[in-house]
């Protein structure tokens, strides 16, 4: 049988006893032949009056204040295998993203939807990734796979007294057998503002269970002049205290690049590539500038970090006291850092912090 009922170049000409389904506005419960009915209802009628029923009446939906809408309730066993979705307004960090498996109280996903496609400043920009692409203008699309047994949930909360204009979106699945060894997808979002003095943020603690993570994306601002990333990230697993198993040599570094992406120098290379990228810089210029924001991600599909009992992540915001040609010291730093962790586990998980207060969530 084939994993999730999915396909990939290797096995795309097999057959398979999925089904293929798909939510949307249009079809908001993915039943079969139940698509593009809204008719009159649909909030685009005006639009298509002169045409008729089927002529794209109902292509998004009004996220109202404080609204809390399901964009997806389906019963399993099955795999999501893509999302598709863009907004009328920037306001990504006013929008919180849920996913909740076989029927669990506590979501496993629950992160501002910007964040989760690798656009933490309310800019847009292009992501050429595997699991994750972001395309022009703002199309934001999810390959994550996300298998679940009895159920999967999918909400969007507008956390504002705002209406933010339409969201419009896609979610295909397939209704298929899961492996008993199939683990659940997760996401979780952190940020510290600012870091604290001599103190590390946190991407990722108290998950405890058997799994695999996959993926990190980090939204950064540079509150000091200077290079910023001479941070460690940090991986504790199964037990580890004081020191990680899995310690990397510096921020570039585990984003795939190095030698402070200059290219030119005095100017940060931007790049996307399959599984690591650093594609973002939405404020500031130069590359020594106070206040420059950043974006960047590094998924582990073909490096998973395994872990069977507990993980913990952290990443150092690092810099310079003095040059480093003068065999200077280091600087611990006080920058913005937001971040997004992925992976995947058996369930039951740990449930998460709760989200800040809507002044750190929403302020960029």
């Amino acid at each position: 049988m084939l994993p999730f009922g999915s396909l990939g170049l290797g096995s795309i000409a097999l057959l398979s006893n999925a089904k293929t389904r798909s939510l949307s506005a249009e079809n908001p419960t993915g039943e079969k032949g139940k698509g593009d009915m809204a008719g009159e209802r649909g909030i685009a009628w005006q639009c298509a009056k002169d045409l008729g029923p089927g002529w794209k009446c109902n292509p998004a939906v009004i996220v109202k204040p404080l609204q809390l809408f399901t964009m997806a309730d389906v019963e399993g066993p099955g795999v999501i295998q893509h999302i598709w979705l863009t907004t009328h307004h920037m306001n990504w960090r006013k929008l919180v993203l849920r996913m909740y498996w076989d029927g669990e109280e506590t979501p496993s996903v629950e992160t501002p939807l910007g964040d989760f496609f690798c656009m933490g400043w309310n800019e847009k920009s292009n992501v050429a990734s595997i699991p994750i692409c972001v395309n022009p203008s703002s199309g934001m699309n999810s390959y994550w796979p996300m298998p679940f047994r009895k159920s999967a949930r999918i909400t969007v909360e507008n956390t504002t007294n705002d209406e933010l204009g339409a969201l419009y979106y896609q979610v295909t699945y397939a209704l298929t057998e899961v492996p008993d060894d199939a683990a659940y997808f997760h996401a979780q979002w952190r940020r510290s503002h600012p870091l604290r003095h001599r103190e590390v943020h946190t991407l990722a603690e108290g998950i405890r269970g058997k799994g695999h993570y996959v993926g990190t994306y980090l939204a950064w601002q540079a509150n000091s002049t200077g290079w910023w990333g001479e941070g460690e990230i940090k991986f504790y697993l199964d037990g580890d205290t004081d020191y990680p198993t899995i310690c990397g040599t510096g921020t570039e570094d585990y984003f795939g690049g190095a030698w402070n992406w200059e290219e030119p120098p005095g100017t940060h290379r931007l790049y996307s590539t399959p599984f690591l990228g650093l594609h973002q810089h939405v404020t500031g210029d130069g590359q020594t500038k106070q206040g420059r924001r950043f974006g960047m991600y590094r998924w582990h599909v073909p490096d998973p970090i395994r872990f069977e009992e507990d993980l913990r992540v952290t990443i150092q915001a690092l810099g310079w006291r003095e040059p480093r040609e003068n065999r200077g010291r280091y600087q611990a730093l006080q920058d913005d850092l937001a971040s997004v962790s992925y992976w995947y586990q058996a369930e039951p998980h740990v449930s998460f912090p709760a989200l800040p207060g809507i002044d750190i969530l929403e302020n960029t």
